[in-house]
């Protein structure tokens, strides 16, 4: 799947150069430095790293006379991204479940139906089913 150029820019900018085959991410914090953990989907015997860790050092900003420790815009940034690739993939996930669900249920219907008319053909006189 090609990716347009100027999609996921933030993780793109940190070298994530797949952003589709991230499976999920983890948020930790450790003395005021936010640790963001990318894990990969990849395929059995891939040479490429399974997960990424990267670390951004919290921003203070001035709320009345103290400071605030916050998160680093970029993590923020990537972090809508990441939510984005995530929910774009459980979607499509959920949506083939549902169709395969479809199929199964149609399938059952015409061997159901298929079964009927079987039925209805051989009570016919002179029929050799």
């Amino acid at each position: 799947m090609v990716e347009k150029k100027g999609k996921y820019e933030t993780l793109r900018s940190m070298g994530v150069d797949n952003p589709l085959q991230i499976d999920r991410y983890y948020i930790t914090s450790i003395n005021f430095v936010d640790v963001l953990r990318i894990v990969y989907d990849r395929p059995k015997g891939s040479f490429l790293t399974s997960s990424r860790e990267y670390k951004f050092p919290r921003v203070t900003e001035k709320s009345g006379s103290t400071d605030v420790p916050r998160m680093h815009p970029t993590l923020l940034d990537a972090v809508e991204e990441l939510k984005k690739i995530l929910d774009t993939k459980s979607s499509k996930a959920s949506l083939a479940a549902e169709i395969i669900a479809e199929i199964e249920l149609l399938e059952e219907e015409i061997a159901m139906r298929t079964e009927c008319l079987k039925v209805m053909a051989s009570k016919l006189p002179d029929a050799d089913c």
